[in-house]
């Protein structure tokens, strides 16, 4: 059961890290350069949408799974969750690191869908601040990247703790 887990754990985040970096250095810039305009916008809702539909449901088994394991290992007990001595060692230090990250990831995400929702994203084009807000929103979508990236290394050090 337990490597099942895993390994459902390990191919949602594929999914969902790697769907993200896939967005962001090659769907994007790819279709920042289709033309004309209303076509550009409107495959970037259907990819957007389509990979907000598979992202979140990644993201969903990778919850009931992290806490699965979390519940193999032994880690969901008071005893061990309230102890400082967890905390302070390489196994709580590496778990506390990566569910920080999630958390970063999971706000920094739902607010980016939230904030460019089709309907959102329209209007942000009618906006005379629109390009700003834009420019926000993809600095906002960065810093989940880089959150990313600490989840892999943390999860890589829990691996090994």
């Amino acid at each position: 059961m337990y490597l099942t887990l895993v390994t459902l754990h390990v191919l949602s985040a594929i999914i969902w890290v790697g769907g993200i970096f896939f967005f962001a250095l090659v769907g994007a810039p790819a279709l920042r350069r289709v033309e004309p305009a209303d076509l550009r916008a409107r495959l970037f809702e259907d990819v957007g949408l389509r990979f907000r539909a598979v992202g979140w449901g990644a993201v969903s088994i990778l919850l009931v799974t992290g806490t699965w394991i979390m519940q193999l290992r032994g880690w969901l007990s008071w005893g061990v969750l309230s102890q400082g001595a967890f905390w302070r060692g390489a196994t709580g230090a590496a778990l506390g690191w990566k569910l920080g990250l999630v958390t970063v990831m999971l706000v920094v995400s739902l607010w980016h869908d939230l904030a460019l929702s089709p309907e959102r994203a329209r209007a942000l084009a009618e906006r005379p601040d629109g390009a700003v807000v834009r420019r926000r929103l993809v600095l906002l979508a960065r810093l989940g990247g880089m959150a990313a990236i600490g989840v892999i290394v943390a999860a890589v050090r829990l691996a090994r703790a």
